[in-house]
């Protein structure tokens, strides 16, 4: 591959410069020496003028200054001739071009001691049009010299391949040295965050119950370690108030044997606690069931601060359209066996619909994901309509997910859901039922269990979504006859 010479352009634009400097000095230069040729020209023609026409002047012969002037008037840079006497009468006014300016030379005529009268001749300016002109062969010559040199810097200022490679080398180190220190920054943040969890799960166990409760919903981790450390500290909690309360009734023997009876409790609810927690978080939990859940993509809270006129027939329009997707999705014989068991409806933190599989063969995953992407697809569409006419509209985003993790998925939605993506956070076998039809990607730079595991969908096959086109063109027909019939 061919390279061209580094800052070729720059170059050029040098060359250019170059040649209008040395074009500008040109012309002035040209332009001082003819002005100075010609003032001694026309010095020269006055004096010649004054002496053949001194016996006319001092006659006052307007004919015979007429003829000797119009002889000085052929000469091509003579504009105007005007001969006057004592008195400074006009005798005489000649010219090629006497409206034309230049440059006047005037002088006395005199016989002997006695001013018989004045002379003034006016000698046309040359422009710089005319000079260029004049200096062509220049010109030309200087811009071709310019040329040429911009071709032998092109072609002699080009890197060789030795340059390259070094160049090539030198990149390479660069972008290594740039991966390595992104790469270290990254293992800290991460040791930084496992750090975190660590020192967090510990000073959570010292404390009480109460503090725990003021704290955000929002803010709080969906991890293994807070959960098993919050049911314990309530087991705990409700074991020490069963303590008080036997122990103020019974006998001392008898406080003890509840309470060795309360321990005993208190660790098998703890075993078993934390077996469902695991098998919550667990890849291979098991489910008949999966919450859709579909929110508005609102950076600015603009459906707040929306009268109660345009955003409540607003949600109803995005009601009306996700149930009408679902009840045209489930009756696709592919989705056989899939109900849907609540009636969803949009407020101002969107709407959620759960599925459930009547039976064992029922693919109530793939529902879930077809209508998750079924509603974008519609959503995109009035969002469109809506700006083309000046109409509010926000777009959407969707969740999938199994009904235990619906809580773990409003907080993805929240924190790493972008503007029209589908997040999906399902077992391994929902994962499976959906591998055949379309493709999923992982979240870059997870710093959570949950954004470990959450999928975003990349796409599907053709046969899905063309089965997706049919029923979005078979929603919007029913959209369409209703608002006619209105």
């Amino acid at each position: 591959m061919t390279y061209l010479a580094p800052r070729q352009g720059l170059f050029a634009i040098i060359l250019l410069v170059s040649f209008c400097l040395q074009t500008l000095l040109l012309v002035i230069s040209t332009d001082q020496q003819l002005s100075n040729s010609r003032a001694l020209k026309g010095e020269q023609m006055v004096a010649q003028l004054i002496d053949e026409a001194r016996l006319s002047l001092e006659n006052k012969d307007r004919v015979s200054l007429s003829v000797i002037a119009n002889r000085y008037t052929s000469e091509q840079d003579v504009t105007k001739i005007l001969i006057t006497d004592n008195n400074d009468d006009i005798l005489v006014p000649v010219g090629n071009a006497p409206m034309q300016q230049g440059d006047t030379i005037r002088q006395i005529a005199t016989n002997g001691d006695a001013v018989i009268g004045s002379v003034a001749l006016t000698l046309k300016d040359i422009s710089k049009g005319e000079i260029i002109a004049m200096q062509w062969p220049f010109v030309i010559g200087t811009m071709l010299l310019h040329l040429l040199l911009w071709l032998i810097y092109g072609y002699l200022a080009r890197p060789t391949k030795e340059q390259i490679n070094a160049l090539s080398r030198d990149i390479q180190d660069l972008h290594r040295e740039q991966y390595m220190q992104i790469d270290q920054r990254s293992r800290n943040h991460e040791r930084r965050s496992a750090d975190r969890q660590t020192n967090d799960s510990q000073t959570m166990g010292s404390l009480d119950e109460g503090d725990s409760e003021h704290k955000p919903a929002d803010l709080r981790k969906f991890d293994v370690n807070s959960e098993v450390n919050q049911y314990l500290r309530t087991q705990q909690n409700q074991s020490a108030a069963s303590d008080t309360a036997h122990s103020s009734t019974t006998v001392d023997g008898a406080a003890d044997d509840q309470v060795e009876e309360s321990t005993q409790d208190d660790v098998s609810g703890s075993s078993t606690h934390r077996s469902s927690s695991a098998s919550r978080l667990s890849a291979t939990r098991a489910f008949d069931s999966v919450r859709v859940q579909i929110v508005f993509h609102d950076e600015f809270n603009m459906l707040e601060r929306l009268a109660p006129a345009q955003r409540l027939p607003y949600l109803a329009l995005c009601t009306q359209l996700l149930n009408q997707a679902a009840t045209e999705l489930l009756k696709q014989p592919l989705l056989l066996g899939v109900s849907m068991i609540n009636e969803p409806k949009f407020d101002d933190s969107g709407a959620s619909v759960l599925l459930k599989a009547d039976n064992s063969h029922a693919k109530v995953a793939l529902a879930g994901v077809m209508l998750g992407k079924l509603y974008l697809m519609l959503n995109k569409i009035i969002h469109d309509k809506h700006i083309e006419l000046s109409r509010f509209a926000l777009p959407a985003k969707a969740g999938i997910s199994d009904d235990a993790q619906s809580d773990a998925m409003t907080q993805l939605l929240h924190s790493v859901g972008k503007k029209e993506q589908m997040l999906i956070l399902l077992p391994n076998a929902g994962l499976k039922q959906i591998s055949h039809h379309i493709q999923v990607q992982s979240i870059m730079r997870p710093t959570t269990v949950y954004e470990r595991e959450c999928a975003v969908f990349d796409g599907g096959n053709d046969s899905m979504i063309q089965r997706l086109a049919d029923v979005r063109n078979s929603v919007l027909m029913i959209e369409n006859e209703d608002e006619s019939h209105i």
